[in-house]
């Protein structure tokens, strides 16, 4: 049996399918271990597909892109609504407006429950349709506004979710508006008002920059190993361990956090960083610590723009990576 499609060569191909000049035979890779069940993990099944897409789409070959996006839908029939935002888009861009229109729309209520469906917003102004997309961030707005007002919360974590929503669609409407060199309205002055406020209490407990601390495939593999008591701290897999940290970062984004990064440790500065202090590496207190150490110089900062190079280190494009496959 030919060798199984692992999410590392997943990366590596989204990575340089986009600047081979033989980028079919990535896709085809790609297709190939979808066809004969070779996907190490099945959960990225509609990841792989959607990667031969964008590869596809770069290559301009928007129809076989469609055709890969919509088997990614069915692939995954209970986790597609990232899938489908890139069918309509795609759909767009094929000058299929209506039907493009349409896989959108029906997806358009999740900007009021779902803190990462900007995706929406992304392949609206990316097809052009920045008049649409910013009819919809303010329609969201408003609802989520209109609700807040209405109705008192159910409980605190409900409260925060609705401020993290707000917080979250006035900065993307915000910077939509100063796209389209829109002059400033009431909303605008909310988000306004909402990043100073948050920029003000991170700087009243003195944090700066928040950052977190992430452990490239070698080194967490090798952090497991050297102090297996970490294995309560960390997540089974690494995979799973980036797509923690790109959640974390999603999270901390929506209530407001600013000045986010990704900091890279690694087993020895670890090692001489406890001998140094006589710290417990096992601890979360050290691991904070720890990367608080680390060099500012060597903060990445989160988030990359939707086309460029993701954060984790993989090399592929941050919205057919790390953005997509952390809301698996």
């Amino acid at each position: 049996m030919s060798e199984l499609l692992t999410a590392d060569r997943i990366d590596e191909i989204g990575a340089l399918g986009l600047k081979s000049p033989d980028p079919a035979a990535f896709v085809a890779e790609l297709v190939g271990a979808v066809d004969e069940g070779r996907v190490e993990d099945p959960a990225d099944t509609g990841y792989a597909l959607l990667v031969a897409a964008d590869i596809l789409e770069q290559a301009g070959d928007l129809a076989d892109a469609l055709a890969l996006a919509t088997r990614a839908i069915a692939e995954q029939p209970d986790d597609n609504a990232y899938a489908r935002a890139v069918r309509g888009g795609l759909l767009l861009r094929l000058d299929r407006s209506d039907d493009g229109m349409a896989e959108l729309t029906a997806l358009r209520p999740l900007l009021e429950t779902d803190p990462a469906a900007t995706y929406l917003i992304d392949e609206l102004a990316e097809s052009g349709h920045t008049d649409t997309a910013l009819e919809w961030l303010t329609g969201a707005l408003d609802a989520i506004l209109e609700r807040t007002r209405a109705q008192q919360h159910e409980s605190e974590d409900a409260q925060d979710e609705a401020a993290a929503m707000i917080y979250g669609l006035a900065q993307r409407r915000h910077n939509l508006r100063e796209e389209m060199g829109l002059p400033h309205d009431e909303f605008d002055d909310l988000a306004d008002r909402l990043r100073a406020a948050s920029t003000h209490a991170l700087d009243a407990v003195d944090d700066g920059p928040a950052t977190l601390l992430f452990w490239p495939k070698a080194e967490f593999d090798a952090l497991l190993l050297r102090w297996p008591a970490l294995v309560d701290s960390y997540p089974v897999t690494w995979d799973e361990h980036r797509a923690q940290s790109e959640r974390a970062l999603v999270d901390a984004s929506g209530m407001g956090g600013v000045d986010l990064g990704v900091v890279v440790g690694t087993v020895a500065d670890l090692a001489a960083f406890v001998e140094r202090t006589g710290s417990d590496p096992t601890s979360e207190e050290t691991l904070d610590e720890y990367a608080d150490s680390l060099d500012e110089s060597g903060v990445t900062a989160w988030p990359p723009g939707r086309n460029d190079t993701c954060w984790c280190g993989s090399g592929a494009k941050y919205k057919k990576c790390c953005l997509p496959r952390s809301r698996a």
